[in-house]
């Protein structure tokens, strides 16, 4: 059966960038399966990248061959690696991109791309995800061993990960960490964050409240829950607490955008609040 390749990458599908690394990893692995995950992620961001790559990781099966690009310092001294975690493996340039990857995975493999060997003949200083990146997994897509990439890399460059916080016994603070093209606001308050939270009020949704930009929002299930055009939050599909507006786009309704704060309330004493954070 062929190895899946899954290609993210900040090149857009205006030039030639994202056909040129898909040919380089055919050239290598002809029986790979190419499927593309996004590459109209923001020029250089490497955050939204790592967001948008682990958010996929979880729906595409073992054996799968993650090839992700978001690269502003290709050509420098940065390391190119290969990973390995739960049976998925990785290439990508050591900026970052892979943060929320490695996040908590205690048993991934970690290794520093060094063979020269699995390169294509000559290797362009601002074409990495084509000359580097590509060739490489397409021999991992065929079956290669990850240690003959080069040596383990212990120490692989991470973001920092803001975490939930505890403002006050009934008081928690989060933060808005990516925005999508329907303008739904993702937060860092994941599921058992937002479990725990729930379990101080007896299980009960509508005994919390989340607000937002001095909006104070209903945590429901679904969109359908509210009235069309009303804003709510509501655990979202990357298993995270989420802002949005039904029918609408939270991001504009709210002004809100990423690093923005998001607390989560009591319902009785946010009323008492008029609003304000």
């Amino acid at each position: 059966m062929p190895t899946i390749v899954a290609l993210l990458s900040d090149f857009g599908t205006q030039d030639h960038y994202v056909g040129a690394m898909k040919g380089a990893v055919l050239s290598v692995c002809p029986d790979a399966q190419l499927v593309d995950v996004v590459h109209d992620l923001p020029p250089h961001d490497v955050e939204a990248g790592s967001f948008a790559l682990a958010s996929a990781v979880e729906a595409f099966p073992t054996g799968t061959v993650f090839l992700a690009v978001v690269d502003p310092g290709v050509g420098s001294a940065r390391r190119a690696l290969a990973v390995e975690k739960d049976g998925r493996r990785f290439v990508a340039p050591d900026n970052g991109l892979l943060t929320h990857v490695l996040a908590g995975a205690e048993g991934a493999r970690v290794h520093a791309i060094t063979n020269a060997g699995l390169f294509r003949f000559h290797v362009s200083a601002t074409f990495h995800g084509r000359d580097v990146f590509g060739p490489v997994a397409g021999h991992l897509a065929r079956g290669m061993a990850l240690e003959e990439v080069g040596p383990p890399a212990s120490d692989p460059v991470l973001l920092p990960l803001p975490l939930m916080r505890t403002r006050g016994d009934d008081d928690w603070e989060g933060e808005i960490i990516h925005v999508d093209r329907f303008g739904n606001l993702t937060t860092n308050v994941l599921d058992v964050d937002l479990d725990r939270i729930l379990a101080r009020f007896g299980g009960d949704p509508t005994e919390i409240v989340v607000v937002v930009e001095g909006a104070v929002l209903p945590l429901v299930r679904i969109y359908g829950d509210v009235s069309e055009g009303e804003p709510c939050a509501l655990l979202g599909s990357s298993h995270r607490l989420e802002i949005a507006v039904h029918g609408g786009n939270a991001s504009r309704l709210l002004g809100a955008a990423r690093g923005a704060s998001v607390r989560i309330r009591p319902a009785l004493e946010a009323a008492f609040r008029d609003g304000g954070v």
